[in-house]
């Protein structure tokens, strides 16, 4: 298996290479094509830093921040002001149910999710430290997580509440990222199996009668699953309620497209309520070409017709080899129905290729 899926790599990246875009080809949507960038927030920064930082945003032809100041609302009353005087829209970004050194969240064990084989994220937790998963079936851990969003959507001047890590620990890590954690994920393994919380598994039995706990197979049981989906699904429902309550849009950071984030993640994004989506469409993760990105852009636009859902392309900037390469990719992006990019992260963004964007963004008014 190792071997064929080299020979595909291969095969793809020479593929990618035998197809480049103009502008030219893809100037027919009217709508502005609008430049977004992830960025991490520290209250100890000064506020001269940061107008460095979002003027040289603005300049390079960047339209809006999305902002992670770990859920201190303080800090973001303090940032929009600044990034608003350089002319960027503000996201207010969250991690989600994945709350690493949450300290309200950390007194409460049982708030946490579980695995197949019974381990906690409270102490035991998957591929990395920083996994700390909440579990969307305890009602105290989803209202924890509500009245964080409601303290970022009350900030003033804001365009969204953006969720990330709106899902459940990977079931299946990308397959370029196997190696890293020396892993072979062929099937569902226990270990990465959530969540079998007494709170998610009593919910369960209660609507369905049955415990998957007590299965030979939980991993193939449909309403199993299902019923996962539909505790992240009304998680988000919520929040979308509690955005639009304060006058604020909400939008989220999310996997590739729909099919995809349902068997990695647990994530069926196109169900949900909600005004504008990010598919973080990180092509090397899964040793893909560019053009998987214009692919996987379509497959989701595709999967929300009819929704009123937007989509913005995430581009990961570290998996970017050359500056005709990031033109490409954001070419890609448009030409597959996208409403804009996303670049993941703005630290990432050398000074070459700021200007390849506000090039690329000139060329397409």
């Amino acid at each position: 298996m190792k071997y064929f899926q080299l020979l595909l790599f291969g095969l793809l990246v020479t593929a990618c290479s035998n197809k480049m875009i103009s502008t030219a080809e893809i100037s027919k949507n009217k709508q502005d094509f609008e430049f977004g960038v992830w960025i991490g927030a520290e209250a100890k920064r000064t506020d001269d830093s940061y107008t460095k930082e979002f003027k040289k945003y603005k300049e390079g032809g960047i339209d809006e921040v999305l902002i992670n100041t770990n859920t201190n609302p303080d800090l973001l009353r303090r940032l929009v002001p600044l990034a608003k005087k350089e002319g960027l829209k503000v996201h207010a970004w969250i991690m989600t149910m994945n709350r690493p050194g949450d300290a309200v969240a950390l007194q409460h064990p049982d708030w946490y999710m579980v695995s197949r084989s019974g381990k906690s994220c409270f102490d035991e937790r998957p591929y990395v430290d920083y996994y700390q998963w909440l579990s969307p079936s305890h009602p105290e851990a989803r209202q924890h997580i509500y009245d964080l969003l409601e303290g970022l959507a009350k900030v003033e001047g804001i365009e969204s509440v953006h969720l990330d890590y709106i899902r459940y620990p990977d079931v299946f890590l990308p397959i370029g990222l196997l190696p890293k954690y020396n892993l072979v994920q062929n099937t569902e393994l226990p270990d990465y199996d959530f969540d079998y919380s007494d709170a998610s598994v009593n919910t369960f039995v209660k609507e369905f009668g049955r415990d998957p706990r007590k299965m030979e197979h939980p991993e193939i049981d449909m309403e199993w699953k299902q019923f996962r989906l539909n505790q992240i699904r009304n998680v988000v429902n919520h929040a979308y309620e509690i955005a639009h309550k304060y006058g604020k849009t909400l939008t989220a950071a999310v996997f590739p497209y729909p099919e995809m984030a349902d068997h990695m993640v647990r994530q069926r994004w196109d169900k949900w309520n909600i005004d504008e989506v990010y598919p973080m469409i990180y092509h090397n993760f899964y040793n893909e070409g560019i053009n998987w990105i214009g692919f996987a852009t379509q497959q989701g636009v595709n999967d929300t017709k009819g929704r009123m859902t937007q989509l913005n392309t995430g581009i990961y900037i570290p998996g970017i080899q050359s500056e005709e390469e990031l033109r490409q990719s954001i070419l890609l992006a448009k030409k597959n129905g996208a409403k804009g990019v996303a670049f993941f992260d703005g630290n990432a963004i050398s000074e070459a290729y700021l200007k390849v964007i506000a090039a690329t963004k000139k060329s397409l008014k």
